[in-house]
């Protein structure tokens, strides 16, 4: 899929590349990252996985995927996943960055234009996110750019040996 680069403040949107496996592995090797994230998402993160990553994504034809650049280099990640069947007007929201990084506004921002790019170029009219219980900041994140909270899932999720309720946010179109 062809993706326009998406600049914002002090980071851009950009496809990924070949070239971004090691960055990936050096700020996505962290398990403050993978524990807010699915098991899809792995600890440890080796270059193997980088690489088999970035394949994946370059050989997707429905999800709207961007690296997070800060200054050159590939510090993060951030998606629109296109559901299917009856919920094929909702696309999935999900990110991660590099703690070097948090608390910047960095995804704030990113949310923000992703959120309006998949508004302006796809038929989805609800765009939402699964966020662990324990992820304050992430649903911080989506407060601030106008999701609701839908519902809470109690004890949808086991992550690291514990039971975690899911909070799901949405925006709509």
């Amino acid at each position: 899929m062809k993706l326009e680069v998406l600049k914002g403040s002090c980071f851009e949107l950009r496809p990924w590349l070949t070239e971004d496996a090691e960055s990936i592995v050096r700020h996505a090797n962290n398990q403050k990252i993978a524990r807010n994230l699915r098991d899809g998402f792995p600890h440890p993160y080796t270059l193997s996985d980088a690489v088999s990553w970035i394949e994946m994504i370059q050989n997707n034809n429905k999800d709207v995927v961007y690296a997070i650049d800060v200054r050159g280099e590939a510090c993060g990640g951030i998606g629109l996943h296109a559901q299917q069947d009856v919920y094929r007007f909702n696309a999935e929201i999900g990110f991660w960055l590099s703690e070097i990084h948090w608390n910047n506004g960095i995804v704030t921002e990113a949310v923000g234009l992703l959120v309006d790019y998949g508004f302006a170029n796809y038929q989805w009219v609800r765009i939402f996110a699964g966020v662990f219980s324990s992820n304050l900041a992430s649903m911080r994140v989506f407060e601030k750019n106008g999701f609701t909270q839908e519902a809470i899932h109690s004890k949808a999720l086991k992550k690291e040996g514990i039971f975690l309720d899911e909070y799901i946010f949405s925006k709509l179109k």
